[in-house]
């Protein structure tokens, strides 16, 4: 990491590690950042954006089935910047099939999910806090390709950011070392629990870049990053449930995201960094809006076409579950209405004939898609 890479002003946080390496050490929070016009109106429309958004999950009849199928989005594409390939579809699948040597990127994706579920679980024991954080890692990180990286763990060596091959001398950025770490750390939970200078979404934007230059683990920051800021999102009050999927937007302008965190180290670029931000959160919270609502139209729709039907009373229990899992089994199907093999069996049937599911068996095991509800889901 070069000096010079970093304006004047920044270098003063640029220090020498024992082992005579350069790496960067940011100043707590909060920054000072003059809220500029363009600043307060981009904040005043994502405020806004969250603001319906949460006014629309408030008033869902199911909440939590527009929230579940969010998380999954989410972790399918917050896996995806770090390089995980795996579709929504594969994610469902493995929920239901559950192999007994699954896919290390769906692994990754499903071990995304189950941290979320942890960190938002009201009946959680701990805290907002760093050891909650290391819990989200462990689960994170545990059985897939960043096993080595002491899951759940804080580092104890070094890491570094920059293109492959690079080395700590060559790297772009390199976050605190091991023997400060725990003094930036302590600086950070300080913060999660002080006091608010900052308006809640601007905070949250500089909680997530903290997170990002410390990058306290081995591996799985960036995950952990965007876990962290839908968590406050919804910790913090502004969203009833994680119905903010940030990572949809940023994925596909994952340039423009590390260069953003990367200048607000290297040239105090905050103001710059506060208004992409935003723009993420007003454009997904608008997307989520719209989701939700064709979500909740479609669950209107197939309910209503059962109801026609004049079926079984159990089907719109079935059409609830594939809102959970838009792939399910007759396993899932006798578990989720409680009955037998055999009346599991006749009620997908049922939906495979109303055009509802349709049959993806795998070996010798019969499964069923949703495609009205996976195609939603998917954004197509």
């Amino acid at each position: 990491m070069l000096l010079e890479d970093f304006a004047t002003a920044q270098q003063v946080n640029v220090v020498r590690a024992e082992n005579g390496y350069r790496a960067f050490s940011p100043p707590s929070l909060p920054p000072i950042v003059p809220m500029s016009p363009q600043l307060v109106r981009r904040l005043s429309s994502a405020d806004r954006a969250v603001g319906e958004l949460a006014g629309l999950g408030r008033g869902l009849p199911s909440p939590e089935l527009f929230g579940r199928a969010l998380v999954r989005r989410e972790a399918v594409l917050s896996s995806r910047i770090e390089g995980t390939v795996a579709s929504l579809s594969d994610v469902a699948m493995y929920e239901v099939e559950r192999p007994a040597r699954p896919r290390g990127d769906v692994q990754e994706v499903f071990n995304y999910m189950s941290a979320i579920d942890h960190v938002l679980d009201p009946g959680r024991r701990l805290p907002l806090s760093l050891s909650l954080l290391r819990e989200a890692h462990q689960i994170l990180m545990t059985g897939v390709r960043g096993d080595y990286a002491t899951p759940g763990e804080f580092r104890h060596s070094q890491n570094w950011i920059g293109p492959p091959g690079s080395t700590i001398e060559t790297a772009k950025f390199v976050p605190p070392p091991p023997e400060t770490l725990w003094q930036s750390l302590d600086a950070f939970e300080k913060y999660l629990h002080a006091e608010g200078e900052l308006p809640p979404l601007l905070a949250i934007a500089a909680v997530h870049y903290q997170f990002e230059a410390i990058h306290p683990f081995i591996d799985g920051n960036g995950r952990i990053g965007r876990l962290l800021a839908v968590m406050l999102l919804v910790e913090w009050g502004l969203l009833p449930g994680p119905l903010l999927d940030l990572s949809s937007y940023i994925e596909p302008r994952r340039d423009r995201y590390y260069e953003g965190l990367l200048r607000v180290s290297t040239d105090g670029d905050w103001l710059g960094w506060f208004e992409f931000f935003l723009e993420v959160i007003e454009e997904q919270a608008r997307d989520s809006l719209g989701r939700a609502v064709r979500l909740d139209a479609l669950r209107t729709e197939l309910r209503l076409r059962v109801a026609r039907a004049r079926s079984s009373g159990l089907l719109p229990i079935l059409i609830d579950e594939l809102f959970r899992s838009p792939i399910i089994g007759i396993a899932n199907a006798m578990q989720a209405l409680d009955v037998t093999h055999r009346s599991a069996t006749l009620n997908i049937e049922k939906l495979v004939e109303a055009g509802i599911l349709v049959e993806v068996t795998r070996a010798r095991t019969r499964f069923f898609a949703a495609p009205d509800v996976l195609a939603v889901m998917n954004g197509t």
